[in-house]
């Protein structure tokens, strides 16, 4: 979807096609511009062509995972900027989402994500990061 003047643009980074349309649909019914990738060497291209005002990003994906694609993004002086909600099945024991967001945010290499939200995403919490983050 092309952007619309004065809306803004999340890139979606995700690799399981009902979860992408999901994603897809509340952010647009919402007014945002979308925009998706399958994996985190075709969002890394999407991002510097676009330049995304959000990213809503996956961890487990073929060809590049989430964690390699957030590393890029961050260490990039263009793209540093861009605030990013981590979605992920990838919870940890009993889908305690807990370690794994420990683990995100405990790493030195880089900043923290923005948010954080294990599948099924709460909806409302979700939004609200989006408009916190992205304006």
């Amino acid at each position: 979807m092309t952007a619309n003047a004065g809306r803004k643009l999340i890139l979606i980074v995700e690799d399981e096609p009902h979860v992408t349309m999901y994603l897809e649909t509340l952010l647009q019914d919402n007014g945002y511009d979308t925009v998706s990738a399958p994996n985190g060497k075709v969002a890394w291209e999407k991002a510097k062509e676009r330049r995304p005002d959000l990213v809503s990003l996956d961890i487990t994906m073929p060809e590049e995972s989430g964690i390699r694609f957030y590393r890029r993004l961050k260490e990039d002086p263009e793209l540093a900027g861009v605030p990013v909600l981590v979605v992920t099945a990838v919870t940890g024991y009993g889908g305690d989402p807990r370690p794994f967001k420990n683990f995100l945010e405990t790493r030195r290499q880089v900043p923290p994500p923005e948010g954080f939200f294990s599948k099924p995403i709460d909806r409302e919490a979700f939004l609200e990061s989006v408009r916190q983050h992205a304006g």
